[in-house]
């Protein structure tokens, strides 16, 4: 089989940096794969089953965090039980923040070019990561209470990319110290039950609720310090501390360091999320809503990057 037919670039024109320019056009302008652009979650699984058919051997996912959630999860439906093809993560989302835990360096369209040039010249190195499978799909990041709350503002602000995150992330820590509204609104604890392998949590209530495989969660919060560990287990961090007491912990946050006070602190194989009443998540940079959420180690996947 020929590599042309062996490898596949999905391209999400949704991403934010895949509706026009020239990101776009160097993507298009790839020879040793078959471009396939989509532009519903309907175009993503029809892709999925045309790579499974075709017996595709990589697929390049082109896009943002919820571009690489959505196409992992596509792919896992339409191979069923047969391996998943090897999987590259080309950034062109505002932040891409699984990328840059696994390899993305720099600016988006030289690492871009770099991953598609290693692919071509077979130059490529592949490695296992693992993953989470969050009810139906399959992702890398899921958090709840001040996680959806910074999504929620970061959304309302249009998404300004890793610069604008940082500025919300410095108003709320500020914020803690001063009782300012927007620390308050983002770091007050939110009703819900936890359990972490079938233990509660001793609160009925969180300000923070994070499970991942990736250690930074962007800009540096390495909240997960120790997801990735083992392929059959995810870190989950929880927490019922209000803005006071939790906001003044960034410092621990950045050097990978435990919070302090009550808390959950696991390396789990699995976590359950209950909402006194819908409220919403996020899972990889989509914001969606629920009741309860159910988090266990999804499959692992072989990642390619550039070889050093």
């Amino acid at each position: 089989m020929s590599r042309r037919r062996s490898t596949f670039l999905i391209v999400n024109r949704h991403a934010r940096r895949l509706a026009a320019g020239a990101l776009l056009e160097t993507l298009r302008s790839v020879q040793h794969a078959r471009v396939i652009e989509t532009a519903s979650l309907g175009d993503l699984e029809q892709a999925a089953h045309e790579i499974h058919r075709e017996h595709g051997e990589l697929v390049v996912l082109a896009g943002g965090d919820g571009t690489y959630m959505e196409g992992v999860t596509a792919l896992s439906r339409a191979f069923g039980d047969s391996p998943l093809p090897k999987i590259a993560f080309a950034p062109g989302g505002t932040v891409c923040t699984v990328a840059r835990n696994w390899g993305l360096r720099g600016d988006h369209m030289q690492y871009t070019r770099t991953l598609l040039d290693a692919i071509a010249g077979e130059r490529i190195t592949v490695t296992k990561r693992p993953t989470l499978r969050v009810g139906a799909r399959i992702g890398f990041i899921v958090g709840a209470g001040l996680v959806s709350r910074f999504f929620e503002e970061y959304e309302a602000a249009g998404a300004p990319g890793y610069g604008g995150a940082a500025k919300i992330v410095a108003r709320v820590f500020g914020g803690s110290f001063v009782g300012g509204a927007l620390a308050k609104r983002i770091l007050t604890p939110v009703p819900c039950t936890i359990e972490v392998d079938g233990t509660p949590a001793p609160f009925d209530r969180t300000s923070l609720f994070c499970a991942s495989v990736v250690e930074d969660l962007g800009l540096g919060m390495r909240l997960l310090y120790r997801a990735g560990e083992r392929a059959d287990r995810f870190h989950v961090v929880a927490t019922p501390l209000g803005p006071a007491r939790l906001g003044p912990q960034m410092p621990l946050v950045l050097a990978g360091r435990p919070l302090l006070g009550t808390r959950v602190d696991a390396l789990a194989r699995e976590a359950l999320l209950r909402f006194s009443s819908e409220d919403a998540y996020v899972l990889d940079g989509e914001l969606l809503r629920t009741r309860e959420i159910r988090i266990v180690p999804g499959p692992e996947i072989d990642l390619v990057t550039p070889a050093d």
